[in-house]
């Protein structure tokens, strides 16, 4: 990853670690960051940012708490590989990415009826049906 993949608006009420996390978090679980590959230093996206080394640290903490990266003295931040079939980390991993879409969603300025309606609208089984 030579350039970050994420941005931070810094004028959002979502915190900037919550940003980043949420932007990584899906890049993950999308596959657009395959396993094993390798994150930024914590100290090289925090200068591509602007932001403070301990913001992207936060962020890397909360990523490897809910299994998608694996950090290792020496070795750098990779992505884990996916779990092998449901375990507790599911759970986990479903928090994380409600998580992250809520703060996206913040992000964009949706409030908490707007992000309730779009989940709703996204399980509904006719993709047509409004909520």
């Amino acid at each position: 990853m030579n350039e970050p993949a994420v941005r931070v608006d810094t004028a959002s009420q979502v915190p900037p670690y919550a940003q980043i996390r949420a932007q990584l978090g899906a890049l993950i679980v999308t596959g657009q960051l395959a396993e094993g590959e390798r994150l930024p230093t914590v100290r090289q996206l925090a200068t591509d940012l602007g932001l403070a080394p301990g913001t992207v640290a936060r962020a890397y903490r909360e990523l490897e708490a809910a299994e998608l990266i694996r950090t290792r003295r020496g070795a750098g931040s990779r992505v884990a590989a996916p779990p092998a079939g449901p375990t507790r980390s599911y759970a986990s991993q479903l928090t994380t990415l409600a998580r992250d879409f809520t703060s996206a969603a913040h992000a964009l300025g949706a409030d908490t009826e707007a992000i309730m309606a779009a989940v709703h609208a996204a399980l509904s089984p006719d993709p047509d049906s409004s909520t």
